[in-house]
């Protein structure tokens, strides 16, 4: 049980770092000072799509999954197993990472903006 809570745990913070890599550059609009979390997560989020950087929430989910007697995470990993094929199309992905990656630059824009 305790495990299942574990990997579940991991899940939701998984979901809603996702949820802050994207719009997390409109929260340093109003909280001036979250500009600097946001830049540490865009720059894990880069190195894990250009580097391949396995994310230790992935890993934490997997372990505990299979510490339950659960089946693990499959080894393409999170985001394939909860997102891609899910959420949107997996032959989208690249214009998906690209939509964000446009948000993003879009929110440090205005960022920069809002601060002149």
């Amino acid at each position: 049980m305790m495990y299942r809570l574990l990997a579940d745990a991991a899940m939701v913070v998984h979901f809603a770092f996702l949820a802050y890599l994207v719009v997390g550059g409109f929260v340093a609009w109003v909280w001036r000072w979250t500009i600097w979390a946001h830049l540490a997560a865009v720059t894990w989020g880069v190195l894990s799509v250009v580097v391949g950087l396995e994310c230790p929430l992935t890993l934490v989910e997997d372990w505990a999954r299979r510490a339950g007697g659960e089946p693990g995470l499959p080894p393409s990993g999170f985001i394939d197993h909860y997102i891609e094929g899910v959420i949107y199309p997996e032959e989208y992905t690249n214009l998906v990472r690209l939509g964000v990656a446009v948000l993003i630059v879009f929110s440090y824009v205005g960022y920069v903006l809002r601060r002149q």
